[in-house]
């Protein structure tokens, strides 16, 4: 292998799991350690510049974050849990004091005008990053209040609306234009108004429906589940009936089934085609449900809804199982079993999103591709229309919300490059910094010590209390002492071990002390080859290994960067201090003067 180039911003960028993982590229190890330290105001405003929704998301996020966390890989025990990043993020929202003095004041108005259409996290991130550049942004909705899909479709058990207004507010006061109860019901009409941009974040608004014998005869007690949680939340639909099916197998079935127990559902039954592991619902949300006493059944493929002159008496399934063929597709095949009855008052179909534009004309010159969806590039997020874009569900179909803020930073820097007339396919490099950490021989500016505890559970509202009304919240979120000591389970992942290869002896005094044999002095060789050779079996072949320049022997020194606690003993016993601890910050680039040419020094084309 050649020797690892550490000067790529990406390589130490990688080695942060949770960070890499995040669409929004939170510096997760940071805000930790400041909620461990009680200094929430701070862990909050770290949060909010980066995924701009801190107590939304987290409460709400679905966490690709934890998927990512090396800690559920190196802990040597049964109970291999993340750490609860998601939750911790919540402490710093619901801990913070006030932080409006703390929010950045619109910039003078600089001329452009920019229209975002709906209010989702897509669109307020926009105009967040655009206002306190001096655009003069616009966003419209339908509904009373910003916030999109996440007010709409979020049960307030999950997001009280406390929470949403609080945050959708912080980016209003901005200077944002907010006009509610306006919904754009033709591009054309709105790119006659002068618009230098128009930023869509509409979101994918309509619910996949169900075709199958019966449907249109007990249509009256069949709702399709996104259009269902929008009635529940506001007030259109106050109860349900005493046996429900929730057909699906994502969040939305789960935020379904979950409302239904609240709103009188006796028996709540969710009834899925594929298996329980293959179920687009994130983990903790078919626990949460299944905690709650729901019961999921899989493998069932709906056939028919029975009805008796109108009335929906039950749905009748087939019983299949997964088959693989020898390139490992799975089918589904029937088991050969009856099929099955089963009895209901009310469904709620919850089998997917899809995007719906009917208020976008076709003779406008914007392309739309075979499935009849706008034609958006990946990067830069605009359409064939050079002066409009999309982004979040509106862009590439139904994702999450992170994904969608995500989109947004990066929206508004191609809107922002697009009104300064440069070129919006070159992207901004992030900026990056290592500061040595060291304070002493064996002392550092961070607490090294590896947290021997396991992950805190979050406390819940008593299930008395929590099911009979559907807007009392039911995760009670973690306690300071509580949040605390989950945070200090962090392993620091941002301090990088960093390495001289001038200034190593090749004493092995560091693979020695080593704690999880993640140090290996060996002769190079290739990728797959030399990790067959290293000190512990290198088992997470997607994580990066480091390989230094020759040393005066001709071996390299390596590490594998999945193994690493970044516990610092390496450094601390290193008698030469070839082996540093720093501190890796990644500074993202938004909308402003640092996306421009004059401030870009390495940018490639998208």
């Amino acid at each position: 292998m050649k020797p690892t180039d550490t000067g790529n911003p990406e390589y130490f960028h990688q080695v942060i799991n949770c960070q890499w993982s995040c669409p929004a590229h939170t510096p997760v190890p940071e805000y930790l350690r400041m909620v461990a330290a009680g200094r929430y105001d701070d862990a909050y405003m770290l949060n909010w510049q980066s995924n701009v929704f801190p107590g939304v998301l987290g409460r709400v996020c679905d966490r690709p974050c934890e998927t990512a966390c090396r800690r559920s890989r190196v802990e040597n025990t049964e109970q291999k849990d993340p750490v609860a990043i998601c939750r911790l993020k919540r402490v710093a929202a619901d801990y913070k004091g006030s932080v409006e003095a703390r929010m950045p004041k619109p910039a003078a108005k600089n001329g452009k005008r920019i229209a975002c259409v709906g209010a989702g996290p897509a669109s307020l991130t926009v105009a967040r990053d655009l206002a306190v550049q001096g655009y003069q942004v616009i966003v419209f909705d339908g509904e009373k209040k910003a916030g999109g899909f996440m007010r709409s479709q979020i049960p307030k058990f999950r997001l009280p609306d406390q929470v949403l207004d609080e945050e959708t507010g912080y980016i209003t006061d901005l200077g944002v234009e907010f006009r509610a109860g306006e919904r754009i019901d033709s591009l054309k009409a709105l790119l006659t108004q002068g618009y230098d941009a128009i930023f869509v974040g509409s979101g994918a608004p309509r619910g996949r429906d169900l075709d199958v014998p019966g449907r249109q005869e007990a249509a009256k007690h069949i709702h399709l589940g996104i259009d269902w949680l929008a009635s529940v939340s506001f007030g259109h639909v106050t109860k349900v009936g005493a046996r429900v099916i929730v057909l699906g197998g994502g969040n939305t079935a789960m935020d379904c089934c979950r409302s239904a127990l609240r709103m009188g559902g006796e028996d709540v039954k969710v009834i899925v085609r594929s298996g329980f592991e293959e179920m687009k619902a994130s983990t903790w949300e078919k626990d949460d449900a299944q905690h709650e006493g729901i019961s999921i059944l899989n493998y069932m493929v709906p056939k028919s809804f029975t009805h008796d002159n109108g009335k929906l008496t039950g749905m009748v399934f087939e019983k299949v199982k997964a088959v693989y063929d020898d390139k490992g597709r799975r089918n589904l095949v029937p088991t050969g079993e009856a099929d099955q009855l089963v009895e209901c008052d009310e469904v709620l179909v919850a089998v997917g999103q899809e995007n719906a534009f009917p208020w976008i004309e076709r003779d406008i010159g914007l392309q739309f591709h075979e499935w009849d969806l706008p034609v958006v590039n990946q990067h830069t997020f605009q359409s064939s229309l050079p002066q409009v874009f999309f982004g979040g569900d509106a862009a590439f179909g139904p994702k999450n919300i992170i994904t969608a803020v995500a989109h947004g930073h990066e929206a508004a820097v191609s809107i922002d490059r697009f009104c300064h007339s440069e070129d919006i396919s070159i992207r901004p490099q992030p900026s990056v910094k290592l500061i040595s950490q060291k304070m002493g021989i064996h002392e550092w500016s961070f607490d090294n010590v590896v947290s021997l505890d396991h992950r805190q559970p979050v406390p819940l509202a008593e299930f008395p209390v929590a099911l009979k009304n559907i807007k009392i919240e039911v995760e009670r979120g973690f306690t300071p002492q509580m949040a605390a000591k989950e945070a200090q389970r962090c392993l620091n992942c941002d301090m990088q071990t960093v390495f001289i290869a001038s200034k190593c002896i090749e004493c092995d005094a560091c693979i020695d002390i080593c704690p999880m044999d993640s140090l290996t002095l060996a002769q190079s060789g290739e990728e797959d080859e030399l990790r067959e050779r290293l000190k512990a079996p290198s088992l997470h072949r997607t994580q990066n290994l480091f390989v230094s320049e020759s040393l005066k022997t001709g071996r390299v020194m390596v590490k594998d960067e999945d193994l690493c606690l970044h516990c610092s003993l390496c450094a601390e016993r290193c008698p030469t201090g070839a082996w540093d601890m720093q501190k890796f910050m990644l500074n993202t680039t938004h909308a402003g003067p640092g996306c421009r040419n004059k401030c870009i020094t390495q940018a490639e084309p998208a």
